[in-house]
């Protein structure tokens, strides 16, 4: 048999450095455990316990062999008109259908947001604890990470002073905001917003909004887009989704409102990640844009019920939590209880078969902290809840 060559013998294939410095979750380990034990009672989902609104299911049968095809890349333009419609009333963000971009869930239209504004070691702050997903989307782009811690004593309500202390005038170029919150479910003030607001005016910053519980609010919490606020559209790149509001995870399917010029950009982009959102979700989140609010509200109305209950009983067992205002998570504090977050939800998933995410997955700021769904059917938070009792005490 001929000798290869030893350039030929060596391994030429290898993993890039980007990819191996992307962070673990621990959340990983606890689905892989999850697998192997169904009597698990799971706090973790991050997504609606809903069923598609049956006028959507209706439509999906209708659609499904109109939609086989792209659709252009900055998405359907009556979908976009529709948003447009839904930004202005809702949100009153005053924007066209050109500022618009339909993407692959919030989450895309934040990786597209970034691949468009920040360059190389150019930085951008996040919350501290935050949602997991924002580390990974903006180190893919070496962009810097800078952060601004958020604390128990606040209710996670993000501190003007302290992200003020966090802008480096030469390095930073965003601050990312998320209201109502994952993972700990606050809401950020009007009042608050214009204190960011002018932080983000006097050092020339841009502003990524992630608002994809906005609709997802109690007691008396108001979501407010900052891009409505005076003169903010101009720097604001709001993100929001259809996941949350109409329990539509799967289809995939969010936009991004983007400041003048910026949609063009983002369009460009998007050709080289998804070429387009699902044609058959994009013509899906038309007629969902035209339903009244009755199925939101009766969801939301339900997650109440249930934040009461698990609210009530994490204190109860002497897991500090407070009240959340959006979203549908309790961030509860168990730094009393001689363990790490992450030993925690382990030594929880394998001695009473309760799942809950650590905090430490949402940053440096999570440890001391769990975070619990109450996405889920009350029998089972209860459930839930009696086994987790056990564990504590």
């Amino acid at each position: 048999m001929r000798q290869l060559p030893l350039f030929l013998k060596k391994k030429m294939v290898h993993i890039s450095e980007r990819e191996e410095q992307l962070p673990d979750q621990v959340i990983e380990k606890l689905i892989e455990l999850m697998v192997e034990h169904p009597d698990v009672l799971s706090l973790g989902p991050g997504e609606p316990d809903f069923a598609l609104p049956k006028p959507l299911i209706a439509e999906v049968k209708r659609l499904s062999n109109q939609v086989n095809h792209y659709s252009p890349a900055g998405g359907i333009r009556e979908l976009r008109e529709a948003i447009c419609k839904k930004v202005r009333r809702d949100n009153h963000i005053k924007t066209s259908p050109d500022n618009i971009v339909v993407t692959c869930g919030a989450q895309e239209a934040l990786l597209l947001s970034a691949a468009c504004t920040l360059d190389v070691s150019e930085q951008i702050l996040l919350p501290n604890p935050g949602f997991m997903g924002f580390l990974p989307c903006f180190e893919l782009f070496d962009a810097g990470i800078g952060y601004y811690r958020l604390n128990e004593g606040n209710s996670f309500v993000p501190d003007p002073d302290e992200i003020r202390k966090q802008v480096d005038p030469k390095k930073t170029k965003v601050i990312l905001l998320n209201s109502p919150a994952n993972p700990t479910g606050s809401v950020i003030s009007k009042k608050i917003l214009e204190e960011i607001a002018d932080i983000a005016v006097e050092f020339d910053l841009s502003i990524f909004s992630d608002e994809a519980y906005e609709k997802i609010v109690y007691d008396d919490a108001k979501h407010v887009s900052i891009a409505s606020l005076n003169g903010l559209q101009d720097r604001v790149f709001t993100c929001q989704s259809f996941s949350k509001s109409f329990a539509m995870c799967g289809f995939r399917l969010g936009y991004v409102v983007a400041p003048e010029g910026f949609a063009g950009a983002i369009k460009k982009t998007h050709i080289y990640t998804s070429i387009c959102a699902p044609t058959i979700s994009q013509k899906l989140g038309i007629k969902a844009l035209s339903l009244s609010s009755n199925y939101t509200r009766a969801m939301v109305r339900e997650y109440d019920e249930r934040r009461k209950v698990i609210v009530k009983r994490l204190n109860t067992m002497g897991l500090s939590t407070p009240n959340p205002k959006g979203a549908f998570y309790t961030f509860s504090n168990i730094s009393h209880i001689n363990k790490s977050s992450k030993q925690f939800a382990f030594d929880l998933l394998k001695k009473q078969r309760v799942a809950v995410i650590p905090g430490i997955d949402f940053g440096s700021e999570g440890e001391g902290f769990i975070r619990c769904s109450f996405a889920r059917k009350l029998p089972v938070i209860e459930k839930a809840l009696d086994r987790i009792e056990k564990f504590v005490f």
